[in-house]
């Protein structure tokens, strides 16, 4: 048979679709013998001992053992080549970068992380972003160009239409307007920039509590108040880039903030964000409130509070379920999700306790009640959700055989 990719129906493409739902399933569940993977795709034994020599051919699948200690003869075992590609991803904040490769399996082979304090040029954004990179690079024992793709986690969202990045003000350096364009030149693989809590959704699709689910938000609170809006399996960005932006929202019980793109504040950052939960407690007289970076103070106190049955604490707490439902039941008014998944130090520090009162609250405020969850992927969200998505479209380059 000539021609490139095929059409569909032929051999060509049935083999490489035959390929990929093999190659899925070793991802998914590690080591298979071939007659598991003739079981699992429907092939038949010869058509799978075909698919499998094809793949090891291709450097796509390795031989790894034997079937040790069950009935029966030895049978040997496949995997996923993890060699066959590389993705990177990179979580950016206003204080550091950090960076991290991971082979085709999506097992991290190399973080490094490089400050990033004060004022900055466009200069020193490229210099950061391809030091962090490097580092991350050579940590993992490879060169920068074994790495096919690379996504970025920004704050904020990179306008389509102009190239700028937007809803970001506190991210120095990175809103000179030939920034993309000098970070391509200076990087080989196809780049990607993508929100961080957008990115955080994706790990929670993926890996996490939102697994199986369509239709869903994510409320972020950490370093700042934010959301990700996945509507039909894809998320939505809003012509800016700037949907889920919901910091910005007005709300109840805050003074409305005007002006909120320089203030790089708004009514629902200021009643339920992280930096409301110190200023909460002292006003409620609790003591022992942790210095330090307002995120992790928050944290800090919410957990406490999560484990108080009455006081103070367990009074901070109640509050600020309320103040968390009440920018929430906006959201869900509008959309009207099958499930919000609570993330971000600020929120999964409550656990299932802050789970229940602020569940207890929508159900109060919106007419709609979707099911709220507690985040699941709790490590490095941000760039696990960043290399998910690097590692998605590297799967889809590196799999297709029909090439």
């Amino acid at each position: 048979m000539t021609g490139t990719a095929g059409t569909p129906g032929t051999p060509r493409v049935l083999r490489a679709m035959n390929d990929r739902a093999a190659l899925d399933l070793l991802l998914a569940h590690g080591p298979l013998s071939r007659t598991r993977i003739g079981k699992l795709t429907g092939l038949s034994k010869p058509t799978a001992s075909q698919l499998l020599a094809r793949l090891e051919a291709a450097g796509l699948v390795l031989a790894t053992g034997t079937t040790e200690g069950r009935p029966g003869p030895n049978a040997q075992l496949y995997e996923v080549n993890p060699a066959a590609g590389h993705a990177a991803g990179l979580d950016v904040t206003p204080e550091r970068v950090l960076a991290a490769v991971a082979d085709i399996t999506g097992r991290t082979v190399g973080t490094y992380e490089v400050a990033a304090p004060g004022r900055k040029s466009a200069g020193d954004v490229v210099r950061q972003v391809t030091g962090a990179l490097d580092g991350a690079v050579k940590a993992a024992g490879l060169a920068r160009d074994d790495v096919r793709r690379l996504v970025v986690a920004t704050p904020g969202a990179f306008d389509p239409t102009t190239g700028r990045l937007r809803y970001a003000s506190h991210l120095p350096g990175w809103h000179s307007p030939t920034l993309l364009d000098d970070l391509a030149a200076a990087l080989p693989m196809p780049v990607e920039y993508e929100n961080d809590v957008n990115l955080v959704a994706v790990a929670e699709q993926r890996l996490g509590a939102a697994r199986g689910h369509e239709d869903f938000v994510l409320l972020w609170n950490e370093g700042g108040l934010g959301a990700a809006l996945v509507l039909g399996g894809r998320l939505h960005r809003g012509w800016t880039g700037g949907a889920g932006e919901v910091g910005f929202l007005p709300v109840p019980g805050a003074p409305l903030v005007r002006q909120v793109t320089r203030a790089n504040s708004g009514g629902y950052q200021e009643l339920a964000g992280s930096q409301a939960v110190p200023k909460l407690a002292r006003e409620l007289g609790v003591t022992g409130i942790p210095s330090g970076p307002y995120a992790e103070s928050a944290a800090a106190l919410v957990a406490r509070a999560a484990a108080e049955e009455d006081g103070p604490l367990r009074e901070l707490l109640g509050t600020y379920a309320t103040r968390l439902a009440t920018g929430l039941a906006s959201l869900v008014s509008v959309l009207d999700p099958e499930l919000v998944v609570l993330s971000g130090a600020s929120l999964t520090a409550g656990g299932e306790v802050l789970r229940a009162l602020v569940q207890a609250e929508l159900e109060e405020l919106a007419a709609s009640r979707p099911k709220l969850v507690v985040g699941e992927v709790t490590e490095r969200p941000v760039l696990r959700g960043a290399l998910e998505s690097a590692l998605a479209a590297t799967r889809d380059e590196v799999f297709d055989t029909s090439r």
